[in-house]
């Protein structure tokens, strides 16, 4: 019998015999709060902060808000099964953990603890570029478990293809190639604290002991760490990309490449037309394009431009498993989640981290249930109405 995530609830309230309740909140829309006051200002703003007013990351909350379930009764939900197929990979459910950089600000096990949270519930981890921890480390954390490595594609093409050699040495499976971040949105929560992580060398693990790296530097990073934090800023990214430049990645990498940050139909078509394997569905959480369109009103189009085409993936906004449901059914494969597990990470480690991923799962597994679904594969967009603005 296949396993049931929902189970989790039944764990819970057989512990409470005991007078165990949960550490952690299973709501987990009250993460955020709670993250806000236990952590400090600068941690918590560049997590939970946005690009300009936060208005892309209310929009995204709202996209999907706006969509409203409609539950089939007498199906039989007896016997159910999370499991998809997504890029050639089976996995447990339709989920994975998002890449988030720079977690040592959240906690001191940072990536590790997350990586090793996700190996024991059985979903993949994208570690980002941008980590705490240098790739191969968190690989060795995970085991053999599943693992995919986010790129920020650096103007110097030997750090490029040192990545992407470093990250297949150690596993990583899937190349996730971030598209949105060609600059640093104007983020008035960091500026207002003056808070940029990367200045003090936090969150520039790959790249510091990344032997192309460390070619170009003048002296050892630990002789100079302001020039190496310099050099990093300077090659960190490239706007000057465009996608005939795709074929890099491709002579460079030989399994799927997704191409995240995808909001257009066309630029979906394009991703498909440059032999991507699949695209994420994204806005970066509402972290870079303020007044932009919610991720989830991006999603049908895309989906509907290239579904058959790409493997589409969804993030941004996602909190919840009713919010999962709806992504599944407005057309993604599986869905990212984000903020959320970077809380559970600062609040409780990777415990928390895990509750997270079982609580997610669990209300899925209800949603689905409740809905008349025994398996995410039968979602679609007649399970959903949108109510007017």
């Amino acid at each position: 019998m296949a396993k049931h995530w929902a189970d989790f609830q039944y764990e819970i309230y057989l512990n409470g015999l005991s007078g165990a309740v949960p550490r952690l909140p299973t709501d987990l829309t009250r993460l955020e709060e709670l993250t806000e006051q236990r952590l400090g200002p600068g941690p918590v703003g560049y997590v939970a902060g946005s690009a300009g007013d936060g208005s892309t990351a209310r929009a995204n909350r709202a996209a999907l808000k706006r969509r409203r379930i409609v539950p089939r009764m007498l199906r039989d939900v007896h016997e159910r099964d999370l499991a998809v197929e997504v890029l050639g990979r089976s996995l447990p459910a339709p989920l994975a953990l998002a890449p988030v950089g720079v977690l040592s600000i959240m906690h001191p096990d940072a990536e590790s603890a997350a990586a090793r949270a996700a190996a024991a519930q059985g979903v993949p981890y994208i570690l980002s570029s941008a980590s705490s921890t240098p790739m191969e480390q968190v690989a060795e954390a995970m085991g053999d478990a599943e693992r995919w490595f986010q790129l920020y594609w650096p103007k110097d093409p030997e750090v490029a293809r040192s990545f992407l050699r470093r990250a297949k040495a150690s596993g990583f499976t899937v190349l996730v190639v971030t598209l949105d971040t060609p600059l640093l949105a104007w983020r008035p929560r960091d500026l207002d604290q003056a808070y940029l992580p990367f200045l003090h060398g936090v969150g520039t693990a790959n790249y510091f002991s990344d032997p192309a790296f460390q070619a170009a530097l003048a002296k050892p990073v630990h002789e100079d760490p302001n020039a190496a934090v310099l050099h990093f800023v300077g090659m960190f990214a490239d706007p000057a990309k465009t996608w005939p430049d795709l074929a890099f990645l491709r002579e460079n990498w030989d399994g799927p490449i997704v191409l995240k940050g995808i909001q257009h139909p066309d630029d979906a078509r394009l991703a498909a037309d440059a032999g991507m394997d699949g695209v994420v569905v994204s806005n970066h959480g509402g972290r870079q394009v303020a007044g932009a369109i919610g991720a989830a009103d991006a999603l049908p189009r895309v989906a509907e431009a290239v579904g058959d085409r790409l493997t589409v993936l969804f993030d941004s906004g996602v909190r919840t498993g009713d919010d999962v449901f709806k992504a599944l059914a407005l057309g993604a494969r599986a869905v990212l989640v984000g903020r959320p597990y970077v809380y559970g990470l600062g609040l409780d480690g990777q415990a928390g981290v895990e509750h997270v991923i079982r609580c997610l799962l669990a209300e899925l597994d209800l949603t689905l249930a409740l809905s008349g679904h025994a398996t995410p594969t039968t979602v679609g967009p007649a399970d959903l109405i949108e109510e007017p603005v």
